[in-house]
């Protein structure tokens, strides 16, 4: 299929809030990255009461964007106000264990105050860790109580379901904290040094998707917790280089091939402390990605993945004899993706279960005996998101592409099965949090030519109010350059095995169509990732800036990213930067084939996996591309992590030859063009050591190249000063080499 917004509706906006194209400002690249934001305002952490009486949500200070406070939208008095005010609570620096430094780096947390929050069940009460310690805001007395006040770190802090408890972590142990009598008892007391108890072990939180390691009983008798033995891990010292120190940290970090860290689960009670432990089989060599609580607090789940990713089983256990039954396994000759998309029908009368078995990811429905009933959707189309089920009305509602890849939809479908019906708009891409019983939604949407908006709606789609229009109006500050900024063109190119990929190109709003431009190819290219939308990200500012300084900017979803399918992801299977480069390969044949590209003037930049991408393609493609950009970049596989190295390339015992040809190593010959390489200095996720070791390489061999490394810079480089000097040296280098 192909979408494509044609040149003519720029005439529809050339009158813009006053501002006409020949008077639009141009983006200045430092401005790109200051406040306020140019895409305007943007609430975080959206949250919807249980009782759906209100909307809550973080927003920056007025004269501090990156300090936040606690909002809400009150739905009856039709009002927005500040709820709680962090400096209320603590001003100054705030100080923060290593622990939760790292745990926020994962959860991509840059900004202090109020970061995250929940909800009490019965919805008269918050909580929200701050500082180190816990504070409950009661909305009856508009007060916050500070339920901790100690020199250790409270963390990962949840009120119990019946919101009588607070549940959090203290020096690796797992504490509950009475909220009326504010009694406190520790739960585990053997965390420390190698054994966290109720924490996510590092792979869980980097590239499972799972942050926490206990689960509240629904009825606040129990709770599940991991204990993590971390003994049999490598410990290795990693450096983080900052401007005037070098930090030594020793740490447990499980480079594939080698052990992970070995988990038990169990389950305290309460009332007496009595822990039971949950046998997961004599293999301790293997995955525990999630835990759910059925409705009734006597049976628990946990799905089991084996180490090679190919085999997940999802395990009931019956509390009251501990003994366990396979509700269901999942089987690939690849990898298995995980998903959230587990939900279990009210007095245990079966669930709903995700799954990619017959290429794309539905929704099915089974009995609580692991039977299935039926597949309640189905087509060359994947669900997203299980939101919500209704069961007295018998709907479930999901976010899914049924409609296009390049857009996220909410759809309803029947518990018993049939057509699913759009609830969304088309022609924008929407991000949503539902009610419980599915009767509104929060939908955040956008498209590549409108910034964000945030408004309540019902399920017919009409807007119950607006949370944030974002309205591009005289006060904006977009408004002055939205009328230059062209929206791109989308279409879409075979791969070599006939699939469908989606690209997008950035032109000027003023094309001429006798020039020859030169291109630069923007590129991710890796797993659970798709560039190619129609949505706005405020760092396609960027790429719009690149527009105006006379370029083409090209983006294509190559085989292995995200949102198409297992079939099209499978092609990396074994051997990384096979596939995506033959891809991006079509792609800049297909430029070479616009009267307007300049051929020989072809660029690639990207960061993270695209920063592996871009150095695959310069070593590997280099009669292709005149430049490149790295980012960050993963150049030796060996040095990543289990979970997600083995996930695409297998064991390397079992595919060295793989782990060999997919690192970028073999290729360093191949090098013509001009290729500049940047690193934060403190990189906790792709070791600064990525690029170590390719400098050397590239040194040994006499082939010259830039590097620019940022002292005390994390994976995602974040920070105005920082993000504004690499994209000045970005711009400049390909200024140089494509002009």
């Amino acid at each position: 299929m192909r979408i494509t917004l044609p040149r003519y509706l720029l005439a529809l906006c050339l009158l813009f809030g006053g501002i006409t194209v020949a008077e639009a400002k141009q983006l200045e690249l430092e401005r790109l990255f200051a406040d306020p934001a140019l895409s305007g305002a943007t609430p975080r952490s959206l949250s919807m009461a249980p009782d759906g009486s209100r909307v809550t949500y973080l927003k920056g200070k007025a004269i501090d964007a990156n300090r936040l406070d606690l909002w809400e939208y009150h739905i009856k008095d039709a009002k927005h106000r500040l709820l709680v005010d962090a400096d209320s609570l603590v001003t100054g620096l705030e100080t923060l264990s290593d622990e939760e430094k790292a745990r926020r780096e994962r959860m991509r947390l840059f900004a202090s105050g109020i970061i995250s929050y929940s909800w009490a069940k019965n919805s008269d009460a918050l909580l929200f860790p701050l500082n180190g310690d816990l504070y409950y805001y009661q909305l009856s007395s508009k007060k916050a109580k500070k339920l901790t006040d100690t020199n250790d770190f409270e963390t990962d802090a949840t009120i119990s379901p019946t919101g009588r408890y607070v549940a959090f972590i203290r020096q690796q142990n797992l504490f509950v904290l009475d909220i009326t009598t504010g009694k406190e008892t520790q739960l585990t007391f053997d965390g420390g040094g190698n054994i966290k108890n109720g924490m996510a072990e590092f792979v869980a939180q980097e590239e499972m998707g799972r942050m926490t390691g206990y689960w509240w009983a629904p009825d606040d008798s129990k709770i599940a917790f991991t204990r993590t033995d971390e003994s049999g891990v490598a410990e290795v010292v990693r450096n983080e280089i900052y401007a005037d120190e070098i930090k030594l940290f020793n740490q447990r970090y499980p480079y594939t091939g080698t052990a992970n860290a070995e988990i038990a689960l169990g389950v305290v009670t309460l009332a007496d402390g009595n822990v039971s432990w949950i046998s997961h089989g004599e293999n301790q060599d293997i995955y525990l990605p999630r835990v759910d609580w059925t409705k009734n607090s006597r049976f628990l789940t946990y799905q089991w993945q084996s180490r090679n990713q190919h085999q997940l089983e999802l395990r009931l256990v019956d509390l009251a004899d501990n003994k366990q039954k396979v509700l269901l396994t999942e089987t690939s000759k690849t990898w298995l993706n995980l998903h959230d998309d587990l939900h279990f029908l009210d007095n245990d009368q079966g669930f709903i279960w995700a799954s990619e078995r017959d290429g794309f990811k539905h929704l099915y429905l089974y009995d609580f005996n692991g039977k299935l009933q039926r597949q309640l959707t189905q087509g060359d189309w994947i669900v997203d998101e299980l939101d919500a089920v209704n069961e007295k009305q018998g709907l479930v509602f999901f976010t899914g592409r049924k409609d296009t890849p390049l857009e996220r939809h909410l759809y309803q479908v029947s518990l018993q099965g049939g057509q699913s019906k759009r609830l969304s708009e088309t022609g924008f891409d929407h991000a949503l949090v539902m009610a419980k019983d599915g009767s509104s939604f929060i939908d955040s949407f956008s498209s590549v030519s409108a910034p964000n908006r945030v408004a309540l709606r019902g399920l017919t789609g009409e807007v119950l109010t607006w949370l944030e229009p974002n309205s591009l109006d005289n006060l904006h500050p977009l408004t002055p350059y939205h009328a230059d900024l062209h929206p791109p063109r989308f279409g879409t190119i075979a791969a070599e095995d006939g699939q469908t990929m989606h690209y997008r190109m950035f032109e000027p709003a003023t094309f001429e169509p006798n020039k020859q431009y030169p291109v630069i190819v923007s590129v991710y290219g890796g797993p659970h990732a798709q560039r190619v939308t129609n949505s706005w990200s405020p760092r396609d500012l960027y790429l719009h800036y690149l527009v105006q300084q006379g370029y083409l900017v090209f983006q294509l979803d190559n085989r292995g990213s995200y949102n198409r399918g297992k079939v099209f992801e499978d092609a990396i299977y074994k051997k990384l930067g096979v596939a995506e480069i033959a891809d991006q390969i079509k792609g800049v044949e297909y430029l070479r084939s616009l009267p307007y590209v300049d051929a020989k003037h072809i660029g690639i930049y990207g960061h993270s996996y695209g920063g592996y991408m871009a150095i695959m393609a310069m070593f590997k493609a280099g009669d292709y591309f005149a430049a490149g950009v790295s980012g960050a970049p993963v150049t030796d596989w060996a040095l990543y992590d289990t979970h997600y190295t083995e996930r695409y390339l297998g064991h390397p015992q079992q595919n060295a030859q793989g782990y060999t040809d997919s690192a970028v190593f073999p290729y360093v010959d191949g090098l013509k063009g001009d290729l500049l390489i940047y690193h934060g200095m403190a990189d906790d996720n792709v070791l600064f050591t990525h690029s170590t070791k390719l400098y050397k390489q590239l040194q040994d061999k006499g082939l010259l190249f830039d590097m620019i490394n940022y002292p005390g810079s994390k994976h995602s480089m974040f920070g105005q000063p920082v993000q504004t000097h690499l994209h000045k040296s970005i711009t400049q280098f390909f200024n140089r080499h494509l002009k």
